[in-house]
């Protein structure tokens, strides 16, 4: 049979696009994701993602090449491997960023479309709040989102003792301009994750309409005089293709959908002949413009159990899965992350650039690197927000079964360099100030010696990671723009049939985590296609 859209990638935008179009639009929609089923109870508990990163079931891990100024380390940055991909896996805050962002997609794709105005009814359609409902918010939407139900005592007083240093309280991250210091809001309710298939694709399957297959790896988009016609995959061993009367949509995600473009011949000419691969379109953009989040910590060791160091494990780890299991409440329906604050405007003005985690222990995990002291501790985590160092993702070979070669070039801009050290030095502020200096014992990394800006500059070198928010790798632009890979409506330039709905098709990172936004981008990519 043919499908009337085949969907690459089953993770957030994925699931999105594909239940939309089964239920407002009647439409067969074949789902093909490289992942397993989300059956497995450990990734529906909110701090169950922790675990999750310890191991390569759900999750592929993506090592960059050797990265520059960051020592020649090469780094890891965990993508998820499952249905609901990202939603399915990660911390859950749900974060949208700022108004600023979007207009700056309007600015480069030149559609008004992609403004602060005119995302916000997709972020409100999808949304269920449980505490604000607004003209910022919706409360009716299937995606839940709510306040975490468990809070530690480390988070409280980092809370407090920003408010004492002067910060003003933010009841509200996601108005379009966060800043000050306040609480996550995250993507689960009544202490369960809500991914994107909790929220959109389960109700969905109810249509027989929807199709979905899980291990399913897709080897190439199928292209026929200029058009894309369907899908050629691997499941089970056995080599098979999918045809479509209508679209393909790729969503698998920063690294995987330039590398099926590439693999597919639409890219960089002179990369694909390097790998043997027909040119079917020519676009330099492909794999270009990489972005991330990179953030770095600071970590101090603490009195008393005020934070999350060693409850996963003994006599801890049962009473608090047991009182999970009886009440849905307590540690393990935290994600570990509660509470953020915003710091250092772009050269000393305008919105701020650094965002500070408080990560409640210090040994938080970090893929299958994990790390810390046997000690109660904290970690303050700076973010920066708005990197200007940028990437790439290239082919490794002509098998689709090689990961692309990723390199996210981190810190090779000096002011990011420059923003980070200036969060660091807030960050001591932060823990020498009441009431977080009272259980504060001393700061373990990098240590009261790291006093210079070449000294925390070292640091970052060091410690310096993804905060797993990579986009912008086959992104949207005007017509005259050379770099662009999509137009404003998410075609692939030169190719009929063929949009790519995920975050690479960002053409600017947004000062939040990327699921949320990436949500938004698929619903925004449903309308466009159906002219609604």
């Amino acid at each position: 049979m043919a499908y009337d859209y085949i969907v690459i990638g089953g993770g957030s935008a994925g699931c999105v696009a594909a239940a939309r179009l089964v239920t407002e639009f009647d439409a067969s929609v074949l789902v093909l994701e490289a992942g397993r089923n989300d059956s497995a109870p450990l990734l529906h508990i909110p701090a169950g993602f922790v675990k999750l990163l310890a191991g390569d079931r759900y999750v592929t891990y993506h090592h960059t090449v050797p990265q520059a100024h960051l020592d020649g380390r090469s780094t890891i940055i965990p993508q998820g491997r499952v249905l609901g991909g990202g939603s399915s896996i990660n911390a859950q805050a749900y974060m949208r960023g700022r108004m600023a962002d979007y207009d700056a997609w309007g600015a480069i794709t030149g559609s008004n479309m992609w403004s602060w105005d005119g995302m916000l009814p997709h972020f409100r359609a999808m949304e269920g709040n449980q505490t604000f409902n607004n003209a910022l918010h919706g409360s009716d939407g299937p995606l839940k989102v709510s306040r975490q139900s468990f809070v530690c005592e480390l988070s409280h007083r980092y809370v407090r003792t920003l408010q004492g240093m002067g910060v003003p309280l933010s009841p509200d991250l996601n108005n379009g301009a966060p800043g000050g210091v306040g609480y996550l809001q995250v993507t689960a309710a009544l202490g369960r994750r809500c991914s994107a298939v909790d929220a959109f694709l389960r109700p969905a399957a109810r249509s027989a309409k929807l199709h979905v297959q899980t291990q399913a790896q897709v080897l190439r988009i199928v292209i026929e005089h200029g058009r894309a016609v369907g899908v050629e995959y691997r499941q089970a061993g056995a080599t098979r293709i999918a045809r479509t009367d209508g679209e393909v949509l790729l969503a698998a995600g920063a690294f995987v959908s330039p590398q099926l473009l590439m693999l597919s011949g639409i890219g960089p000419a002179d990369q694909l002949r390097q790998h043997g691969i027909a040119v079917v379109a020519d676009l330099p953009g492909v794999g270009s413009n990489l972005q991330d989040h990179v953030g770095a910590p600071l970590t101090a060791e603490t009195r008393g159990a005020h934070g999350y160091f060693g409850q996963d494990r003994g006599w801890r780890m049962l009473a608090n899965g047991l009182e999970y299991l009886l009440f849905r409440r307590g540690r393990a329906a935290s994600t570990g992350v509660e509470a953020c604050s915003y710091h250092v405007p772009e050269d000393g003005r305008g919105d701020p650039v650094m965002q500070i985690y408080c990560v409640p222990t210090i040994g938080f995990m970090d893929g299958k690197s994990g790390g810390g002291l046997p000690a109660e501790g904290m970690a303050l985590h700076s973010v920066l927000l708005r990197p200007r160092s940028v990437g790439w993702v290239r082919l490794r070979s002509a098998n689709p079964a090689d990961p692309p070669l990723v390199d996210p070039n981190y810190l090779a801009e000096a002011d990011d360099v420059r923003h980070m050290v200036q969060s660091l030095r807030i960050a001591r502020e932060i823990l020498a100030a009441r009431p977080l200096r009272d259980v504060v014992v001393r700061e373990l990394q990098p240590g009261p010696a790291a006093a210079s800006d070449a000294d925390l500059a070292a640091h970052l070198r060091r410690t310096a990671k993804t905060d797993y928010h990579p986009v912008g790798t086959c992104r949207m632009g005007r017509a005259d723009d050379d770099g662009a890979v999509l137009g404003a409506d998410l075609a692939v330039r030169g190719i009929a049939g063929l949009r790519v709905i995920d975050a690479s098709a960002m053409p600017q990172l947004v000062s939040a985590n990327t699921n949320a936004p990436t949500m938004a981008l698929a619903d925004r990519a449903v309308s466009l296609m159906r002219g609604v």
